[in-house]
């Protein structure tokens, strides 16, 4: 048996729990609790406070497993290829992607104010997964050094994240399609202006 098919079957393993929170977080946003995590995965509340301490650090832990997942799965639908516009259109997908997961209504049901905070806020894991992984995206723009080889470029992950989380957290567009598509427009036209200055770029 592979390494990567056992650990789900292991209730103490940190990729079983992880797993386990992210499903029940598709449904509980952050209201899931350490009791719910521990009967699911069929472990004790002991176990999972003497490693992780709280729900709260599960939840974030499966936020960042989420959040890494929506930019592959937006990777695997539409490719970037390195071009502004192929850039363009595959943040666009991430946001699409994050607006239409579960969790992301979960959380906003659950726990408005959090939810509402995330709009704004400037730091926390979460940020620094988004800023990482669109400043990877923006490498190619830059050939020599990518984004910390030119000082412009190297704002426009903040300012991208900025501009797309009002698209990618709104869940209650999900499913209306002329909302969504008009999300879609707005976030891609004002994508297509923060990187004008490298729309000739290989």
């Amino acid at each position: 048996m592979s390494p990567g098919f056992s650990y789900l079957h292991d209730p103490h393993s940190t990729g079983n729990v992880i797993a386990t929170v992210r499903t029940l977080m598709r449904t509980d946003g952050l209201n899931v609790s350490l009791a719910a995590i521990a009967r699911s995965c069929g472990t004790s509340r002991n176990f999972l406070y003497s490693n992780w301490k709280s729900a709260t650090a599960l939840h974030l832990l499966a936020l960042r497993t989420e959040l890494a997942h929506a930019f592959d799965t937006a990777r695997r639908a539409c490719p970037s290829d390195g071009t502004v516009t192929g850039i363009t259109h595959h943040l666009t997908e991430v946001a699409r992607t994050i607006r239409r997961h579960p969790t992301t209504a979960a959380v906003a049901r659950s726990s408005p104010g959090a939810f509402t905070t995330a709009h704004s806020v400037i730091e926390g894991p979460l940020v620094q997964i988004a800023t990482e992984r669109i400043s990877d995206l923006l490498h190619p723009l830059s050939p020599h050094g990518g984004v910390w080889g030119d000082a412009a470029l190297n704002t426009r992950p903040w300012k991208i994240l900025w501009i797309g989380r009002p698209t990618a957290l709104c869940p209650e567009a999900a499913g209306n399609q002329a909302w969504e598509d008009t999300l879609d427009s707005v976030f891609a036209q004002l994508l297509q202006d923060l990187l004008a200055p490298w729309s000739s770029s290989p």
